[in-house]
């Protein structure tokens, strides 16, 4: 009984030092984090050519009315309806007749009232002389004075009848007051007109043509710096989808925004030499961007949003990585503009980001391409 007594605390002995034996070995802890692999983007500068789109509206820069001047009937017409016209060129003729007449007389009121005044200047002088000699008395030759001034008031109110005169049988023809184009007329031959309200036609000049746009009240100091550039940037997308082939620049900002709107017209001057544009079309106008130029600028997949709010993962030391919130800007295929958040020559992780988070450690996994960077800390 001893001896199997002896052998169980032999067997206890041995158990118990085996257990023990191990305590002098390091404890194994889990493994260290893998680094995620990731593609790396340098932020730099890029030209930017972003555009803004406004509705326009085609007018003319140089368009006038043709109105009658004197009453009367339409006695010739000239023109063609849409014909082209140079300026000073006979359009219209309203009935001369009693206008020849008018000024034929008026001729002779002149003739008659020179007449007049030739022979009250011959009386002054004759009766002047002979009161130098005291021949007659002073009040004849004060007589004679004063009809010499109504002579010669009776002189000027005939030239001016002549001058009204002429000028109604020089307006009885309409003529071209600019080269341009004519509508379709509104009078036809044997027509009454009456001065001053009876419209007959209206010319425009077709080039140069202007585009109106109605832009936001903030965005004037903007278009007022467009204006004072003088770069001819704006360009016209016309209602079949196709880019008119010449560009215009800003011609005029318009005084007062509308209260109702809070809107400003803009127009801006277009060359139409070969006639393309008409006065009431319509049109989209496409103008630069504010954030046209040299920009910040990232692929728009490096982007990760939420709630609204957007932001990237950016490389910092020892090749980990920190979550940044960032202002957008316009996108331009598949990039898009930083306004705030970035600084030129950081570098950001442009894909694999659904596998990050903050102090997150990563390895670049592309480094074929030309705007690729080592994360800071690696060689």
């Amino acid at each position: 009984m001893n001896r199997n007594l002896a052998f169980a605390s032999v067997i206890t002995c041995a158990t118990i030092i085996s257990a023990c034996g191990g305590s002098d070995k390091k404890q194994q802890g889990p493994p260290p984090p893998q680094a995620v692999p990731v593609s790396v983007y340098k932020v730099s500068k890029e030209e930017v050519k972003g555009v803004d789109t406004y509705p326009g509206t085609v007018v003319a820069l140089n368009e006038v009315e043709l109105r009658a001047e004197v009453n009367g009937y339409i006695t010739r017409i000239y023109v063609r309806d849409g014909q082209t016209v140079s300026k000073g060129q006979k359009l219209y003729e309203i009935d001369r007749s009693r206008y020849s007449a008018a000024y034929r007389s008026a001729q002779a009121q002149v003739q008659t009232a020179k007449a007049n005044l030739e022979r009250t200047r011959k009386d002054a002088e004759r009766y002047t002389r002979l009161a130098q000699q005291d021949a007659i008395a002073k009040q004849r030759v004060d007589y004679a004075q004063a009809d010499l001034q109504t002579a010669q008031a009776q002189v000027s109110a005939a030239e001016a009848a002549l001058s009204t005169a002429a000028t109604d049988l020089r307006r009885s023809v309409i003529v071209a007051p600019v080269s341009g184009k004519v509508g379709i007329s509104l009078v036809k031959q044997g027509s009454l007109v009456t001065a001053g309200s009876t419209l007959i036609n209206t010319i425009s000049s077709p080039n140069p043509i202007g585009v109106d746009i109605f832009v936001n009240q903030k965005d004037i100091p903007y278009f007022v710096k467009l204006q004072q550039a003088g770069a001819a940037n704006f360009n016209i997308i016309l209602s079949d989808q196709t880019k008119y082939n010449a560009s215009g620049k800003i011609l005029a900002v318009d005084r007062e925004v509308d209260p109702q709107t809070g809107t400003l017209r803009v127009r801006a001057s277009f060359p139409n030499t070969s006639g393309r544009l008409t006065a009431g079309m319509n049109c989209s106008v496409e103008v630069p961007n504010k954030q046209s130029g040299e920009q910040i600028v990232i692929p728009y997949a490096a982007v990760t949003e939420q709630l609204g709010q957007f932001s990237v993962f950016v490389v910092g030391d020892s090749s980990k990585v920190s979550q940044r919130q960032i202002t957008l800007g316009i996108k331009t295929e598949d990039k898009v503009v930083v306004q705030d958040g970035l600084k030129e020559g950081e570098t950001i992780v442009s894909a694999g980001t659904q596998n990050l988070k903050e102090g997150t450690k990563i390895q670049p996994t592309d480094p074929s391409s030309a705007n690729q960077a080592p994360a800071p800390g690696q060689k």
